[in-house]
């Protein structure tokens, strides 16, 4: 499984520090809060509002430099929609990769 990095975040910035640092702190803080929401809504079998959050999610996966997980998270995406779980566990090992990643920094 590929690992959260910031590859992306530095290149947006241009070696901007403060502008990273702003970055990361945003993503640390409204992170927590769209996972908690998704399993929620998931825990409800509320498919169509977990395909929204699984939407919001997607661009943080994006950020964190996670391409294959993009993919994954965007076929679920698809999944739920269709009222199919399909890639759940992937999608939430993602999830939980990430979380660990953002308390490291």
């Amino acid at each position: 499984m590929e690992q959260p990095n910031l590859s992306y975040i530095n290149t947006l910035s241009g070696g901007d520090k403060s502008f990273e640092e702003k970055l990361i702190s945003i993503i640390k803080k409204e992170f927590p809060e769209e996972k908690e929401v998704y399993v929620k809504n998931i825990t409800s079998n509320n498919y169509k509002l977990s395909a929204e959050n699984v939407h919001k999610l997607k661009h943080k996966i994006n950020i964190l430099g996670l391409v294959d997980s993009y993919k994954v998270a965007e076929n679920y995406e698809k999944n739920l929609l269709k009222n199919n779980t399909t890639g759940q566990t992937d999608f939430e090992l993602i999830l939980e990769s990430m979380s660990n990643y953002l308390d490291t920094l």
